[in-house]
């Protein structure tokens, strides 16, 4: 049973299943930012804990047993060293998850943060958009726009 999971559970399919998993996350930010089931799903601990588990064991699974766990301080040593990291197809997964992750926490922020504001739902489409494709365009986009709505430069939340 469980070698039946390990071979269903390969970066492939993973990759599928993050890029096919965000996307209803991504929907409820964007369609119902104040509802119930966004502040159960995007606001709790749920979604950051399921992303951790497939980070955790990408990590168990590929690059504890493969040697490769302390590669990625290379990534530091100039762009060759960091394109070297991503030829690893277990590497490339954990930086994507990484992204995903850091992008979804930005989008769900910023929706929290402009119904504070009452920002139209159809004003920060634009800024959560590109929040999910871009990440800091969206964001700075979303900033400029909070400028505008709150009437005041704002640094710290």
């Amino acid at each position: 049973m469980m070698s039946n999971l390990q071979s269903y559970f390969v970066i492939d399919t993973i990759y599928l299943w993050i890029n096919i998993g965000v996307l209803p996350f991504w929907l409820i930010i964007f369609l119902t930012p104040s509802s119930k089931i966004n502040q159960i799903l995007i606001n709790s601990f749920f979604l950051p804990l399921v992303l951790s588990s497939v980070y955790i064991y990408i990590v168990y699974k590929n690059v504890f047993f493969d040697q490769h766990l302390f590669n990625v301080f290379d990534l530091y040593w100039g762009l060759d060293e960091l394109y070297t990291l991503f030829s690893e197809e277990s590497f490339l997964l954990l930086f994507w998850i990484h992204f995903l992750s850091i992008n979804l926490f930005i989008g769900s922020w910023v929706s929290r943060d402009g119904i504070k504001y009452s920002i139209p739902k159809w004003i920060m489409f634009l800024p959560l958009l590109l929040i999910y494709l871009t990440g800091p365009v969206g964001f700075f986009l979303y900033w400029l726009i909070r400028v505008f709505f709150s009437r005041k430069i704002i640094l710290y939340d």
